[in-house]
């Protein structure tokens, strides 16, 4: 959440009084018909924000363009005024702003921190300084503070909005977790059963077509198998033995292993570790079935006679792991989805939708954190930050 300060508020108005004060107009300095008038203005300037910021329909920039019209009228000389809005990443102006010109200005702060300010100039071909009001002053630094305002619930609002579909998307995979968890075990058994009747088979029968038949059996269930480790691996039902070891020889070891991958698929890799002798706490296994899923991954949608560029570095508390291809890419509107359970885009029966899914358990059972990325000019960045010790 954000808070609101008022400390750079108060120095930026005094600031401007102390610097201007000989010649600002001050309500003594009108009749009292003027002050009545720019009472009113006040009043319903304030009024005016308050339901422009109310309407919001999703578009900041059209938000605080009503601001700036709003505020132009409010001032004592509308059809010379140029109203200013800068805050956060929106700058916009209610008209042409002259090349020269007296203003005055108050700043938009955010948890105390200066995100931008509100203008209004004059030209100064035409007026002065002189012909700025105090209580315009105060009116802008009321209005700066309603944008403060409009912005903090604007954040609050996303926020929530962001931590309901955690807590929703958590929720699903929570049920589907333990959902996954009783398939898996009811399918072990039966597998193992396969498996060993199967080898049996093969051993023992001399007739080549039931020897070839019990290899498919054998293929098949052998397939399974590692399904039913990846939907173990999915639920967190495996169990994890965390060991402070060097990252080196488990990951050349694992590119040691995909070297007939690569050849098969005309690619080539490139490994940099920053640290050769770097060491962290992490569980072997598991390690070595995320790097292998994310590389298997990589291969899969490389060109031939690409490159995919391993790079792992480090700093005092974490270390990263970069994964980089040359294939066609994530879409933008895939990318929210890709470690969702049972999702892919392979074709059929040739993904189970769980390899990312599985990485994404890993990595979070290691308190790290694993984001994508677009290689330029093409390509995937998968990006692993892990800590050095749990």
């Amino acid at each position: 959440m954000f808070s609101l300060g008022r400390s750079n508020r108060e120095t930026t108005t005094s600031t401007y009084l102390c610097l201007h004060k000989p010649v600002i107009m001050t309500s003594e300095n009108i009749s009292t018909e003027e002050k009545l008038q720019e009472r009113i203005k006040e009043l319903s300037c304030l009024y005016q924000v308050s339901s422009a910021i109310r309407e919001f329909n999703g578009s900041y920039e059209a938000t605080l363009n009503s601001v700036t019209q709003i505020l132009k009228n409010a001032w004592r000389f509308p059809e010379l005024a140029s109203v200013e809005i800068k805050c956060e990443t929106y700058h916009l102006s209610s008209n042409l702003i002259p090349l020269e010109s007296y203003s005055q200005i108050s700043v938009i702060e955010i948890s105390e921190k200066e995100m931008g300010f509100i203008k209004v100039h004059y030209p100064a071909s035409d007026l002065s300084k002189a012909h700025f009001l105090v209580e315009e002053q105060r009116l802008l630094d009321k209005v700066a503070d309603e944008i403060a305002l409009f912005f903090e619930r604007q954040n609050i609002k996303m926020q929530e909005e962001l931590l309901k579909q955690t807590a929703q998307r958590n929720d699903r995979l929570s049920i589907l977790g333990e959902i996954t968890a009783g398939i898996a075990h009811e399918l072990n058994t039966p597998l193992g059963n396969i498996l060993g009747f199967a080898e049996f088979i093969e051993e023992k029968t001399k007739e080549l077509q039931t020897k070839r038949d019990a290899k498919k059996i054998l293929n098949s269930a052998i397939y399974s198998r590692e399904v039913v480790k990846k939907l173990m691996f999915f639920s967190c039902d495996m169990p994890q033995d965390f060991k402070k070891i060097e990252i080196k020889p488990v990951i050349t070891q694992a590119l040691s292993l995909l070297k007939p991958n690569f050849k098969k698929a005309h690619i080539r890799f490139k490994l940099h570790i920053e640290d050769p002798a770097l060491k962290a706490q992490v569980d072997p296994i598991q390690l070595t079935q995320v790097f292998f899923n994310l590389v298997i991954n990589a291969i899969y949608y490389s060109p031939e006679n690409s490159q995919i560029v391993i790079d792992i570095h480090n700093n005092e508390n974490f270390y990263s792991i970069e994964i980089a291809d040359e294939g066609k890419g994530i879409a933008p509107e895939l990318k929210n989805r890709i470690f969702e359970p049972f999702y892919t885009t392979k074709p059929l029966g040739e993904g189970s939708g769980l390899g990312l899914s599985v990485v994404h358990g890993i990595i979070k059972s290691h308190r790290g954190e694993i984001s994508i990325a677009d290689n330029h000019p093409k390509g995937t960045i998968f990006k692993i930050k892990l800590p050095l010790n749990l």
